[in-house]
C-alpha cells in the first residue's frame, strides 16, 4: 500500500490474537503496522508482532525490490512492535538501528544486542537525511512507555506518530475509528493525559498532512477531527454529555436498580449507557465512563466492601486518571449497607469529581420509596 510516492506500508493484519496485552478484547483483530522509505538511502520504520515476522520480512522485500535497508527506526519498544530486530538484523546485518537511548537499553533487556550491531542514538530533535526525506525525531516520553519518539518526515508532512493515534481492529474491517480508538486510547495511553499534551503541542509546530501510527488505518483526511479528540481525551473532558449507568448485581436487585434508573433518564432525555460490569466488556465500560459527563456506580455491597466487578471498574477508572466528572452511586446491603462508602472513598485522590447530593439505598429489594429515590436522582442528573 502506498502512502506517498516514496513511503510504502508494510504492516501486517492479526485475526489470531482474542486479546490485546493480555486483556482487551479484539473482536476485529489488530493491525501491527510498519512503514518503509525509499530514498538514497532506506528507512524501515519499525517492526511487527513476532508471530508475523516472515509475512513481514516478505511485505518489506516486495517493497524494496532487490535493494537492501540502510536504517530500522525503533519508535517504541513494546514486543508487538520490536519483536523482529533481531530477524530484521539476521538478514541485513549491514543496517543501522536508530532509536533513543532508552530505547537501546530496554533492547537489550528484551534482545541482548550483540556488539557488530550499528546503534545510531536519536536525539530529541535530531535529523536523519536519507536524500530529499528528512527524519525529525521528537522524544514523546510516557506516551506510553519511558523510550518513545515520534518522527516526522518533512518532504511529504508525515508524522509516524508511534502508538498515538492508533485504534484495536485490522485494516480489513470496517468500523468506526472513534469508537475503537477511544477504547484503546483511555485502557492503554489514558493515565499519560499531560504527557500527550505535551506531545500535541509540539506537533501544532509541525505541517502534518498524514499521520501513520503503529496500530490502525493511516490518516490522511480531517486531521483537525483526530487532533481535537486526542485533545479531549488527554485533558480529561468529558467527550459526550450523558450518563454512564454500571451496575454489579448478584440476586438482581441492583441491576432492576439500575435499570430503573437508566430508564428515567431517558425519559429526561438524557444519552444513557448501561453496563452490567459481571459480563459486559469492562473495557468498554471504563471507556465510555472517559466518553460522557456523568457516572452512576450501582453496586451491592459484598464481605463489607463491594462487588468484585466494581471494585475492578474503580480501580482502572481511578489508576487512568478520572476526572472532571459527576458521580452517584446506588448501593444495595440486606444488613450493614456499605457500598456507596466504599465506592467513595475509593475516589479519595481522583481530582475534580462532583458526588451526587442523591445517593440511594436499597435494603435487600426494591421497593416503592427507592423508586422515589432513583427518580430524585435522575432529577438531579438532569438538571
Amino acid at each position: 500500500m502506498k502512502i506517498t510516492e516514496e513511503i510504502m506500508y508494510v504492516g501486517v493484519n492479526d485475526h489470531e490474537v482474542e486479546l490485546f496485552e493480555g486483556q482487551y478484547l479484539v473482536p476485529n483483530g489488530m493491525a501491527y503496522n510498519s512503514y518503509v522509505i525509499m530514498d538514497d538511502k532506506i528507512a524501515v520504520m519499525d517492526t511487527v508482532d513476532e508471530a508475523f515476522g516472515q509475512q513481514w520480512l516478505a511485505n518489506l522485500e516486495s517493497v524494496m525490490q532487490g535493494r537492501k535497508p540502510d536504517y530500522l527506526v525503533v519508535q517504541h519498544m513494546e514486543p508487538d512492535h520490536s519483536a523482529n530486530i533481531l530477524l530484521f538484523l539476521s538478514k541485513y546485518p549491514d543496517a543501522q538501528v536508530v532509536a533513543t537511548p532508552q530505547a537501546f537499553k530496554m533492547m537489550n533487556q528484551f534482545y541482548e544486542l550483540g556488539p557488530e550491531v550499528k546503534q545510531v542514538p536519536a536525539a530529541n530533535g535530531g535529523e536523519l537525511v536519507l536524500g530529499q526525506h528528512k527524519l525529525n525525531f521528537v522524544y514523546a516520553p510516557m506516551v506510553h512507555w519511558p523510550e518513545v519518539m515520534m518522527t516526522y518526515e518533512s518532504r511529504d508532512k508525515v508524522l509516524f506518530s508511534a502508538d498515538g493515534f492508533g485504534k484495536f481492529g485490522a485494516l480489513d474491517v470496517e468500523d468506526d475509528w472513534a469508537d475503537e480508538a477511544r477504547r484503546y486510547y483511555i485502557g492503554i495511553v489514558g493515565k499519560y493525559g499531560a504527557q500527550v499534551q505535551n506531545v500535541l503541542k509540539k506537533a501544532a509546530g509541525l505541517d502534518i498532512q498524514i499521520i501513520c501510527p503503529l496500530h490502525g488505518p493511516v490518516l490522511k483526511e480531517n486531521l483537525g477531527y483526530y487532533m481535537g479528540l486526542y485533545h479531549t481525551w488527554s485533558s480529561y473532558e468529558a467527550e459526550t454529555e450523558g450518563v454512564v449507568v454500571a451496575y454489579a448485581s448478584v440476586y438482581g436487585h441492583t441491576k432492576e436498580a439500575a435499570l430503573y434508573l437508566a430508564e428515567e433518564l431517558k425519559q429526561k432525555g438524557a444519552r444513557v449507557a448501561v453496563y452490567d460490569l459481571v459480563k459486559d466488556d469492562m473495557a468498554a465500560a471504563v471507556s465510555d465512563a472517559f466518553r460522557y459527563s456523568k457516572l452512576v456506580m450501582a453496586c451491592n455491597t459484598y464481605n463489607m466492601s463491594i462487588n468484585p466487578a466494581m471494585n475492578d471498574f474503580i480501580t482502572r477508572l481511578v489508576e487512568h486518571c478520572y476526572q472532571k466528572r459527576k458521580v452517584a452511586f446506588v448501593e444495595n446491603g440486606s444488613w450493614a449497607p456499605a457500598a456507596a462508602k466504599v465506592m467513595k472513598a475509593m475516589f479519595e485522590k481522583s481530582r475534580d469529581i462532583a458526588f451526587a447530593e442523591n445517593t440511594v439505598t436499597i435494603l435487600s429489594a426494591m421497593k416503592q420509596e427507592n423508586e422515589a429515590q432513583l427518580k430524585a436522582l435522575a432529577e438531579e442528573l438532569t438538571a
